[in-house]
This record gives C-alpha cells, sequence and structure tokens, in this order.
C-alpha cells in the first residue's frame, strides 16, 4: 500500500510523537512522577497544555518557543528531542524495516535518549530504567536480533563487572567516586542488547568522547580536573554508533571486531 519512501515518512513523523513523550519521561522520571497522568503542563507555570499547543515540533515553532499562558521560554531541549527521536525512527527503519527488530531497536534508541538527557541534568541514571532494561533488551535482542542468550548474558555480566572494577578501584586511588552505579547497570543494559563483543568498543569510544569534552570544557570554561561529567550520555553514544555501524566493524577495524 506505501512505498518504502513513504513508510519512512510515517514512521519518522510518527517519531516526533513519541519524542514528545519521552520529553515528559525526561522531566518526571527523576521526580518519581507517573509519565501518564496528569496531562502535558507547562514545566514553568504548570498550566496545562491545550491540545493544539501540543503538536510535536509545530506548536513550538508556531508558540515562537513560549508558553501561550505565561510567555516565558520553553526550553529548546523539548523540540530538540523530538527532532532527533524522529530521526532516529526514520534511520532504524531504513536498516530494519518492517520487521520484529526495529520497534526493538527504537524502544532501545528511546531509552537511550532519555538516559541521556536525565543523567545531563541531574548527573543520574534511574535504576527504574536501567534494572528493568537489562533483562527485557537482552531478551529482545535474543528474540529479534540474532543475539545468542549466552552472548547476551556475558554482555551483561561483563559489562557490569568491567565499570564495577573501574569504579572501586578509581574510588580507593583517588579517594572520591568516579562513577556511579547506574553507569554500571547501563553498561549492563548495553552489553545485554548488543552482546559482549561490543563493550570493548563502547569503552573505547565513550572514553575518547569523554575525555575530549572534559578537555573542551576545562579549556573553554575553566573547570578543573575534578569537574564532574556524567559519562552515561558517552556511553549512550558510543552505543548507538554501534548498532548503526557494528557489522561493518569486523572488516574495518578487525580490534573491535567479534
Amino acid at each position: 500500500m506505501f512505498s518504502t519512501v513513504g513508510l519512512t515518512v510515517i514512521f519518522t513523523l510518527a517519531g516526533l510523537a513519541v519524542g514528545s513523550f519521552l520529553n515528559v519521561c525526561i522531566c518526571r522520571i527523576p521526580e518519581g512522577l507517573s509519565v501518564v497522568f496528569p496531562a502535558s503542563r507547562c514545566p514553568r507555570c504548570g498550566h496545562p497544555i491545550r491540545v493544539r499547543d501540543n503538536i510535536p515540533l509545530l506548536s513550538y515553532l508556531l508558540l515562537g518557543g513560549r508558553c501561550r499562558d505565561c510567555r516565558e521560554g520553553i526550553p529548546l531541549r523539548y523540540p530538540v528531542v523530538e527532532v532527533i527521536t524522529a530521526g532516529f525512527a526514520g534511520l532504524l527503519f531504513g536498516k530494519y524495516g518492517l520487521t520484529p527488530a526495529y520497534p526493538a531497536a527504537f524502544l532501545f534508541v528511546c531509552v537511550l535518549i532519555v538516559i541521556t538527557c536525565i543523567d545531563l541534568d541531574h548527573q543520574l541514571i534511574p535504576h527504574i530504567l536501567t534494572l528493568s532494561g537489562i533483562p527485557l533488551f537482552a531478551v529482545l535482542a535474543v528474540l529479534f536480533l540474532g543475539l545468542t542468550p549466552i552472548d547476551a548474558f556475558l554482555g551483561v555480566m561483563i559489562g557490569a563487572g568491567t565499570l564495577y572494577f573501574v569504579a572501586v578501584y578509581y574510588e580507593a586511588l583517588t579517594g572520591r567516586e568516579g562513577m556511579g552505579g547506574g553507569d554500571v547497570n547501563l553498561l549492563a543494559l548495553l552489553g545485554g542488547f548488543l552482546g559482549w563483543q561490543a563493550l570493548l568498543f563502547i569503552l573505547f569510544v565513550s572514553s575518547l568522547l569523554g575525555a575530549v569534552v572534559g578537555v573542551a570544557l576545562i579549556w573553554g570554561k575553566g573547570k578543573d580536573m575534578r569537574y564532574a561529567v556524567p559519562f552515561g550520555p558517552f556511553l549512550c553514544a558510543a552505543a548507538v554508533l554501534h548498532l548503526f555501524c557494528g557489522e561493518y566493524l569486523a572488516g574495518l577495524l578487525p580490534f573491535f571486531g567479534e
């Protein structure tokens, strides 16, 4: 009925709506609030958002990025999350098509988007996302992405054990916490979905990204070496990169191959 291009457009537009919901999750999960009730409200004045003002991206543009009631600015993160989610919805459909792997991979990326934003805002990775996500995504990967149960199991165990080892020894050597339990659980989730073979790539790329951003903050904003940069977003970025490019790594970068 629909061409591939038409379906890509449909799923991309649907991704905007999903991104709107992700914004609700980003705001409410750290507060321990329901992501379903009450209805969406202005983050500044708390006034319920009208249906016509709740159209993903379009409403933000029509309102000039301001609440209709209090006229305070709406954070730019809202349309950015919607656009990013829509982009991934389209890209993942291009990669997996109408297969069960598509919703599994899209759900995985959506959770990583929420984790990234929460960690940037609060330096917190909620256990409700990681501890529930570890078994869920390991099962989805085995059922729909061709991962073997042993690879998923080893991904969880090695992922958790690696960062736990680093966290314990970093704290012992420096006297301060350098990595929280949320990062440990997150890497276990990533390993359970992508397999233990992906962990070396994820750790290498996330560490490289973290080092570059850390140095940039030190030079650009005058931060010192003790400035805490959340590591979760870099883990998520590396995992998404592996999700899209993992099958090419064995040929291009044998060191990171399976």
